[in-house]
């Protein structure tokens, strides 16, 4: 019995002393993977006289727009819910990310982005943008 218990705590010694794998893994990074993205937010105001359909027509408008200019590398968007009361009137967040300067060139005369504006721009009481580089 004594030998029994002996040979099992050896086992258990031996057991806690081999090395055992490390299941983490090392991420390289890819040499041409874009680690930076130049990010577009614009915020609207509507004008008081733009009905809840006409809005309905504007978010539908800016939404369409990834699918029509290829530069545009994500987008979302959403509204105001913050309890603060600082959005200054300002509704609607929509954001934009692009991998260069020179898709966000293309974008912004692009025929697309233009008939989006067409649309926009009798209902918009103020608008508001802001482009930046992640860190």
């Amino acid at each position: 019995m004594k030998i029994n218990i002996l040979l099992l705590f050896a086992l258990l010694i031996i057991i806690s002393c081999v090395n055992k794998s490390d299941n983490t893994k090392t991420i390289i990074p890819i040499e041409n993977e874009i680690t930076e993205h130049l990010r577009h937010v614009v915020l609207f105001k509507f004008k008081e006289t733009a009905t809840p359909a006409d809005i309905k027509v504007v978010e539908a408008s800016f939404v369409a727009l990834p699918s029509k200019i290829k530069e545009m590398k994500d987008f979302e968007w959403g509204l105001n819910n913050s309890t603060e009361e600082l959005n200054k009137g300002f509704t609607h967040c929509f954001f934009v990310t692009f991998n260069s300067e020179d898709d966000r060139s293309i974008y912004l005369p692009h025929p697309a982005h233009l008939d989006f504006v067409s649309v926009l721009s009798p209902h918009l009481e103020d608008v508001l943008v802001l482009d930046y580089w992640t860190k």
